[in-house]
């Protein structure tokens, strides 16, 4: 594939960048352009998934999600950003944290990637969560099923509970 002629900026907010490139055969695309995420599915020793639900602006509904967020702070890894936004987030902290997977959410329209992790978390949280979230503590068998029956519709939750189902089943 040949690479776009031409590349110009026409929007510049605080995290997300729009550029129109012009493609040799394809014309004109525009392309959002986003820092990036982490996002981290916590597991408890008792076998629960700690979530967050909280108000999407952009989707105008409460969903029910990982701990996650942009890759804004200045040289921050992908796994201290996923270790910061659950405690951030939760009030629980992690103790031990490993990488999952990732994914492009939508490549059709936008760059980023979202870093996927499950963490090992504490059995009680140290302090509230953040303004605005609720935490909600369920069963990760309960949670699986839902992903699997397409009742989870934040794709980077539904990835993450499916990926680390997949590799429980082989330990």
């Amino acid at each position: 594939m040949e690479p776009p002629t031409k590349s110009r900026s026409v929007f510049e907010g605080v995290v997300v960048r729009v550029e129109i490139e012009d493609w040799p055969g394809a014309g004109p695309w525009e392309i959002v352009r986003l820092p990036g995420a982490a996002g981290v599915l916590p597991v408890t020793a008792s076998g629960d998934v700690v979530l967050v639900k909280q108000f999407r602006r952009p989707v105008r509904d409460v969903l029910t999600e990982i701990p996650a967020g942009l890759l804004d702070v200045e040289d921050e890894d992908p796994l201290t950003c996923a270790a910061r936004e659950l405690f951030e987030e939760t009030g629980y902290r992690h103790e031990t944290i490993e990488f999952l997977g990732g994914m492009y959410p939508s490549a059709g329209i936008t760059d980023e990637y979202v870093h996927l992790f499950w963490a090992r978390a504490a059995e009680a949280p140290e302090r509230p969560p953040e303004d605005g979230i609720e935490v909600l503590r369920l069963p990760l068998p309960r949670m699986v099923a839902a992903a699997r029956a397409g009742r989870i519709r934040d794709a980077k939750t539904a990835l993450a509970l499916l990926l680390f189902a997949g590799r429980a089943s082989k330990a």
